[in-house]
């Protein structure tokens, strides 16, 4: 196990999630000083503890599993080359799946390397709002699919 990489991950994690130490160790069900010295790779934590960091992550325990060496990696099946090979389903629903692949890839906070967005497109996926824009960027812009959870207050 490359103990220093998978704390680096488990860090690079909490933060592009946004979360701090403390919300983390809450819902792993660790101490905030044991999270740390994992993030610093000075500790060497069992698969239940990755699967509950995992889970204060909210991310698959798999993809701490194989960070950790516990697993192998599985090549990534290429979703959109089975999508657009699909003699089954239109065009249009082709599209459509997979414009809802890339939004559920956007809001995981992992970008398609196949994708290339423009910055209104960019600025929506971070922000849940869109910039005014014109010509070829507004039209590719406004058939994006994102999806937002609101709060009720």
């Amino acid at each position: 196990m490359k103990i220093r990489e998978l704390g680096e991950f488990i860090r690079t994690q909490r933060k592009g999630a946004r979360l701090s130490l403390k919300a983390v160790s809450t819902v792993a069900g660790v101490s905030i000083p044991y999270l740390s010295q994992i993030e610093r790779g000075l500790r060497k934590p069992s698969a239940e503890i990755l699967q509950a960091i995992a889970k204060g992550l909210r991310i698959s325990a798999e993809t701490l599993y194989v960070q950790a060496g516990i697993l192998e990696d599985r090549p990534l099946t290429d979703v959109t080359a089975a999508v657009m090979g699909d003699p089954a389903i239109t065009e249009r629903q082709k599209q459509a799946l997979i414009q809802i692949y890339e939004a559920f890839r956007d809001e995981a906070g992992r970008e398609p390397a196949s994708t290339n967005r423009t910055d209104s497109e960019r600025s929506t996926a971070r922000t849940g709002r869109r910039r005014r824009t014109t010509g070829r960027a507004a039209s590719r812009s406004t058939s994006r699919v994102t999806t937002h959870t609101r709060k009720e207050g």
